[in-house]
């Protein structure tokens, strides 16, 4: 099995090829996936929440998709990564690097998901709001 990073930043670094490197250079988006134990400590030192259930589970990438194990999981993925990733780039890069920036996306992805084993990784919880 082949642990991929869980929030395909990664991958669409691989494709910012076609921006200037300087506007590369300075592009940065942090991003952390908790794992279960630190969500369940932070609930805990929060104080307002019991946790009635808290889950983590392993995801195939190629699973995603409106067809579980269809080949168009890639593309799937790809819309998914564009609807929350296109404001910020755009602000950042321009308009005129989205489509091609996409398009070498969804073939990287395409082409790992084919290759590996490749899963992200979910953590559900679910709370109960403490009485006071």
């Amino acid at each position: 099995m082949a642990r991929v990073d869980s929030s395909h930043l990664n991958l669409l670094r691989l494709c910012l090829g076609v921006v200037e490197k300087e506007k590369l250079e300075s592009f940065n988006i942090p991003q952390y996936t908790p794992s279960a134990e630190e969500v369940k400590k932070e609930v805990e030192k929060e104080g307002s929440f019991t946790i009635s259930r808290l889950e983590s589970s392993e995801i195939p990438w190629a699973s995603c998709g409106p067809e579980p194990n269809n080949n168009d999981a890639g593309d799937y993925l790809t819309q998914c990564m564009r609807s929350v990733a296109e404001p910020l780039l755009v602000n950042h890069f321009g308009q005129h690097v989205i489509d091609p920036l996409f398009q070498i996306y969804a073939k990287i992805l395409s082409q790992r998901i084919s290759d590996e084993d490749a899963k992200f990784f979910n953590v559900t919880v679910s709370l109960t709001m403490r009485s006071e």
